[in-house]
């Protein structure tokens, strides 16, 4: 995770995002009695809280993760290593500019004044859409007892930042100076796929300018001495900053959780609380989340679900449609593609008579070129999701951890390997044979032996499997994210896998079976196996979304807040997705047995089948859709109108989102 980068890298990560605009850094001389100056201006007057002060450094956190950041790295740095801060060399004079730091707060003495968002957005120059330190708060009890907490948070800077892991570009690091996560705005391709894993909403996705940038921790203000412009600015020293384990002066508690504060254990968060005052045994949100938090009876506050919206039953087909409708696509297309090839190539390969007819066709090249345009469309909707979409090469650079990566490459390999496969499948094809000699001036025949050409073929076929597999695979992985417990769940897979057989049994139904009926060929075999793995596919997908939605219905989490919003929202676009899934099985396994005990291929049947496929069509962009409209992450409480999705929602439906100072931005990604 630490690790010895190259200096340009530096340059690139730790510089950006910097730039201060209340007070002005100072470049020139590189001498070491005005690194101080030349890095952060410390004004005249500054106040003494807003130095960070020396203590004695424990040897490690209470995870367990030495505080001394050197002894982790892969190599043994220099400790007066250059930050590169605004593009400049000079190393600052902290003397603890190795350890680990972190943030305090003490939500008792918080008074939402904001005071610290200000300051962040003042120093970072954030737009007023977005931020990176926030304010919510929680609320509980009743007249005259009514309390409520205010939460100020940022990102923490975790042990384990699973931001760092989960980025494709590699625009994260996490530096042995401070211990600080950062990120390269410039690198950022903005796939958003951080603001999935990251529990605490710290990394920020500007739709605007379709990128991702998240709190530097104030390293430039750090290297002079000096805490981050947040806990400066703090009026009621609610915030404060240092190394990690050193409770700063008059605080009582260092704890590492605090009502509405997602699970610790994912990530190990270097951020503190103290919350002394007496709360009442529920505390709610006042955004539109239906999540409150209940104390247990070891006096912890856990999410529970809270019924905002009642139990009525609604249709909200116009709410499905979201940011996320390309990778709706995307995954769809990719499955349905790698369904198809797989069924088409590997059934011919086990011997299947009509199968092999079939890829004796003229028709099969066509076959594998639909299932090549399909993963096509599906991987360029994949690029229009993100924010830079000129930037998709940099989807491989971080093979290491990025389940991203691991799922572009897959996808790219499988592609790859049915390209090969198609090119050397034609020179067999009557059709594309008068087109190779067209192109190339004589026979294909010539220049490449057909059996040479098929050898070929069925090896890229081979290639192309497994690499479909590990694609699927990794996209599964992709959604397996402890932030959001309502996808943390093997139904991801059995969605997915199913899709494939399914969706897969059908594109290649809709070019197989209309060729072995052309071609006078007895297709009722072809329908068979078709026909199965649309059964098998649906099966599968009904079973995890049984298993599903027993484990949602009775969790105490963000995923039952999910799983309330779906049974509620979107309560009956819900109940009938599941009931046109059910009759489709029904109908699918129906006909099976019709063909297999009465070799029913009439005209009826064959109508029958075209139904079956239109619903499963429907039935499968439907449950996709609410697939990502419905996830609830484990993010932190908002306010009334900040951080709020519901207001969001509102302002932009009755034009108030076009005032830019209300704060919500504009849907341009």
């Amino acid at each position: 995770m630490l690790k010895d980068s190259k200096q340009n890298q530096l340059e690139k990560i730790a510089g950006s995002g910097l730039s201060g605009s209340s007070h002005t850094p100072v470049k020139g001389s590189e001498s070491a009695g005005t690194a101080g100056a030349m890095i952060w201006e410390i004004r005249t007057e500054e106040q003494p809280y807003a130095f960070l002060s020396d203590k004695k450094i424990e040897e490690s956190n209470r995870y367990g993760q030495k505080i001394d950041l050197i002894d982790l790295t892969e190599h043994k740095l220099p400790v007066g290593r250059s930050l590169y801060i605004n593009e400049n060399p000079a190393v600052g004079t902290n003397p603890n500019r190795n350890k680990q730091h972190g943030f305090y707060f003490t939500a008792d003495n918080c008074i939402g004044c904001h005071a610290c968002e200000a300051a962040c957005a003042e120093k970072n120059e954030t737009p007023a859409h977005f931020a990176f330190r926030s304010v919510g708060y929680v609320e509980g009890g009743s007249f005259p007892d009514y309390k409520r907490m205010n939460i100020s948070m940022a990102c923490n800077h975790c042990d384990n930042p699973v931001c760092l892991k989960g980025c494709p570009t590699r625009a994260y690091t996490k530096h042995v100076e401070y211990g600080a996560v950062l990120q390269d705005p410039e690198t950022c391709f903005g796939c958003g796929y951080c603001t999935w894993v990251c529990p605490y909403n710290a990394p920020q996705l500007d739709p605007v300018k379709g990128q991702v940038s998240k709190c530097n921790m104030c390293v430039d203000r750090l290297e002079v001495g000096l805490k981050p412009a947040c806990v400066s600015a703090c009026v009621g020293n609610a915030l404060d900053f240092g190394v990690i384990e050193n409770v700063p002066d008059n605080r009582e508690q260092a704890l590492t959780d605090i009502p509405g504060f997602p699970n610790s254990e994912i990530t190990h968060p270097n951020v503190r609380f103290q919350q002394i005052n007496q709360l009442p045994d529920e505390m709610k949100r006042t955004d539109s989340m239906p999540l409150k938090y209940h104390k247990d009876e070891n006096g912890r506050y856990k999410p529970t679900i809270d019924q905002k919206k009642g139990k009525s039953k609604h249709w909200n087909l116009a709410r499905l449609s979201s940011r996320e409708n390309p990778l709706v696509l995307f995954t769809l297309c990719s499955q349905a593609s790698i369904g198809a090839f797989a069924l088409s190539f590997l059934g011919a390969q086990a011997g299947i008579a009509a199968l092999v007819s079939f890829q004796q066709s003229a028709l099969y090249a066509p076959l594998a070129i639909l299932s090549f345009l399909l993963v096509g469309f599906g991987l360029f909707m994949s690029t229009m999701h993100l924010g830079k979409p000129h930037r998709f090469y940099r989807g491989f650079n971080n093979l290491r951890h990025s389940p991203v990566c691991r799922e572009g490459l897959g996808i790219a390999l499988f592609m790859a390997g049915l390209g090969l496969h198609i090119l050397f499948s034609l020179p067999g094809n009557r059709i594309f044979q008068n087109l190779y000699t067209w192109l190339l001036g004589s026979d294909i025949s010539a220049l490449i032996g057909p059996a040479t050409a098929q050898s070929w073929a069925a090896a890229f076929g081979y290639f192309a499997i497994p690499a479909s597999l590990a694609g699927l695979y990794y996209m599964n992985r992709c959604y397996r994210i402890e932030a959001r417990p309502f996808w943390n769940h093997w139904q991801v897979g059995s969605a997915f896998f199913g899709n494939m057989l399914s969706l897969g049994g059908l594109v290649a139904g809709a070019v197989i079976v209309p060729t072995l009926a052309f071609s006078g060929v007895d297709f009722s075999v072809a329908l068979l196996v078709c026909g199965g793995l649309m059964a098998l596919g649906l099966l599968v997908e009904a079973i995890g979304h049984l298993a599903h939605s027993k484990a949602m219905a009775s969790a105490e989490h963000e995923g039952g807040a999910s799983y309330y919003i779906q049974s509620t929202t979107f309560g009956k676009t819900f109940l009938a997705r599941n009931l046109l899934l059910a009759a489709n099985l029904c109908l699918v396994t129906g006909l099976l047995i019709a063909l297999a005990v009465w070799n029913l291929d009439n005209l009826y049947a064959l109508l029958a089948w075209c139904f079956a496929g239109g619903l499963l069509i429907a039935t499968s962009i439907v449950g996709r859709a609410l697939f990502y409209v419905l996830v609830i992450p484990t993010t932190m409480p908002g306010a009334f109108f900040w951080k709020n999705k519901g207001f969001e929602e509102h302002a932009r439906d009755i034009g108030l989102a076009n005032m830019p100072q209300v704060g919500v931005a504009p849907l341009n990604h």
